[in-house]
């Protein structure tokens, strides 16, 4: 590739990051322009555009000296001063628009980019010396900015001492310190300064993230509560509505029991949808196998509750409580079965539970592959974030099956004694 193509390459890669920038202005200035109209400090939440390399480029006017030169034609061969200044210039800007990006960054490109910058320089201060070592420290400045890292220190350190190296063979000893400090200062601040904004901008995309996590959590959970609640909630009543009309014809105090039922089920749904609106509702394992045997009695199918072991926890006992609401409700709904039976089996390691009908319908006729529907899937999720586990599928004896086994975690003392010896009912 000829001088010329190579040049034109740089304008145009140069052209196209002033677009990206004037883009990002814009955009940044509709901001800032919703903030206002909003009453908020735009300069919150809003940490402004990415910089670019048109920061680096004003540090450029350090070479105005050796230009000057130039001009007033005090330097020798003049042709070999001009194409070495421009050909600094073009690596600078090369370099340092690529030390944004932290792909180009570490390429191998901006690296060779880097070196023969320092070639250059070297050159150019010991061909001329005076304002040309000015060059030193852009050349710090550039590797600050793109030499970010574990190493940068070393780095600083070595570069400064060569351009004071440099400064004191071709010029007098007295200017070297000057010029090995700046090569450093300018170095470590740009690294400094480009790593900080960088930090900060990573921060706020991680906090913002997290934000955007806890909202969708938040959205998850409530999305299940208020599918566990509703579907269970509206089948029990729709079951206890068609016994109470099946009643009423010949005895309607039976009736009168069933709306009573539906009543007292409708007020607990309203107090439950509350609580899982402000996110403090906790499942009673108890509850919940008192209210299964309601709803599986008032559907004319047969509850059997066999319950053993040791105490549970109560968060434990919270998530076994909504297997024994999901499962139960799938029962009455869809399985057609006459009989249900409940079987809860504690170790001092793990606990089970066990939901099998002997129904024939569409949930005993689910597949045994995967869980399918959204209450079972929600309470899949729910179990594994326990370190648990949930099984859904036709039973080897017939019906449908649902299997919960959860890890075992201490009760408290006041839980001693509240199991009794295995039941069923």
């Amino acid at each position: 590739m000829s001088w010329c193509a190579r040049t034109r390459g740089r304008l145009r890669e140069l052209r196209e990051a002033r677009s990206r920038w004037r883009a990002d202005m814009e955009r940044f200035r509709a901001a800032q322009r919703a903030a206002r109209k909003n009453g908020g400090d735009p300069a919150v939440g809003n940490p402004g555009p990415p910089p670019t390399g048109f920061a680096l480029l004003p540090w450029l006017m350090m070479g105005m000296g050796s230009f000057s030169n130039l001009l007033q034609g005090e330097t020798p061969n003049p042709w070999i001063g001009g194409l070495g200044l421009f050909t600094f210039n073009s690596l600078y800007i090369y370099v340092t628009f690529r030390s944004f990006d932290r792909g180009k960054r570490e390429s191998a490109s901006t690296r060779v980019a880097l070196l023969l910058m320092g070639l250059l320089t070297t050159g150019l201060g010991l061909g001329y010396g005076g304002s040309w070592l000015m060059f030193f420290p852009l050349l710090g400045l550039a590797a600050g900015a793109t030499l970010r890292g574990p190493w940068l220190g070393r780095v600083g350190v070595l570069l400064a001492v060569y351009a004071g190296a440099v400064s004191g063979v071709r010029d007098e000893w007295g200017d070297a310190t000057n010029i090995a400090y700046a090569t450093f200062l300018s170095s470590m601040v740009t690294a400094a300064i480009l790593g900080l904004s960088e930090a900060v901008r990573e921060l706020r995309a991680a906090r913002e993230e997290l934000a955007r996590q806890a909202v969708e959590k938040e959205r998850l959970r409530f999305s299940r509560d208020l599918h566990d609640l509703l579907g269970h909630t509206l089948s029990v009543i729709v079951v206890k509505s068609e016994a109470a009309r099946r009643l009423a014809p010949r005895d309607m105090d039976a009736a009168l029991t069933q709306i009573g039922d539906i009543e007292s089920v409708g007020r607990q749904a309203l107090t439950e949808i509350r609580e899982a609106v402000t996110g403090y509702r906790e499942g009673s394992l108890a509850t919940e196998l008192t209210r299964a045997r309601s709803a599986l009695s008032a559907a004319s199918v047969e509850p059997v509750v066999r319950r053993s072991g040791t105490p549970l926890a109560p968060d434990t006992e919270a998530l076994l409580g909504w297997v024994v609401r999901e499962a139960v409700t799938n029962v009455v709904r869809h399985s057609d079965a006459s009989r249900c039976e409940i079987t809860i089996g504690s170790t001092a390691e793990h606990v089970r539970l066990t939901v099998t009908d002997n129904g024939t319908g569409r949930a005993a006729t689910r597949p045994a592959e995967g869980i399918g529907g959204t209450g079972l899937t929600g309470l899949t999720e729910r179990l594994a974030a326990a370190g648990g586990s949930l099984r859904a599928g036709p039973s080897p004896r017939g019906g449908f099956a649902v299997t919960a086994e959860l890890p075992v975690e201490p009760a408290e003392p006041a839980a001693v004694g509240a199991v009794t010896a295995p039941r069923e009912s």
